[in-house]
């Protein structure tokens, strides 16, 4: 089993100190998707929400979490972020919208809870903006892609 490095000796949690860790460009690729009915999903594509262009709004959402993610996860460090960008891929079958953050960064710890936090962060967008047409959207399969850069070399999920 790997050493559990976000504890002390009293076995409080602890943020890790990296201030020896070398500064290397980090990438991170974490996608997730929010299913919806066919009703929402042209709704969404004509931009006739109430509440404006659900996909521009969740696209900020998420460039914006990511920009904040050390705010909400306790753990996290402040980074400087290069790069942030939200894709979103509209399917039919299943009826769903695929988010998609790439996130980059030359620092010295990894981007991946940023980019997991941009896709959970527009997701919950999409669902706030669509929820009065429809309130049992699912919000699923939130992982992450891909990374490079660091010490523990690059990762790629199966798919």
């Amino acid at each position: 089993m790997p050493v559990l490095t976000h504890f002390n000796e009293q076995g409080r949690a602890k943020m890790v100190d990296v201030t020896e860790k070398s500064v290397t460009n980090r990438t991170a690729v974490a996608v997730g998707e929010i299913h919806i009915l066919p009703e929402t999903m042209a709704r969404i594509r004509a931009g006739s929400m109430k509440k404006g262009d659900v996909l521009a709004v969740a696209q900020v959402a998420g460039i914006q979490a990511a920009k904040h993610t050390w705010e909400l996860i306790p753990m996290c460090h402040p980074l400087p972020l290069t790069g942030v960008d939200i894709t979103f891929h509209l399917s039919d079958q299943p009826c769903m919208v695929e988010i998609r953050a790439a996130v980059t960064c030359s620092g010295v710890t990894g981007v991946e809870m940023e980019a997991l936090t941009a896709v959970s962060a527009a997701a919950l967008t999409i669902y706030d903006m669509c929820k009065s047409v429809q309130r049992d959207m699912r919000i699923t399969g939130i992982r992450l892609l891909e990374k490079s850069g660091g010490k523990s070399g690059d990762y790629r999920a199966e798919v």
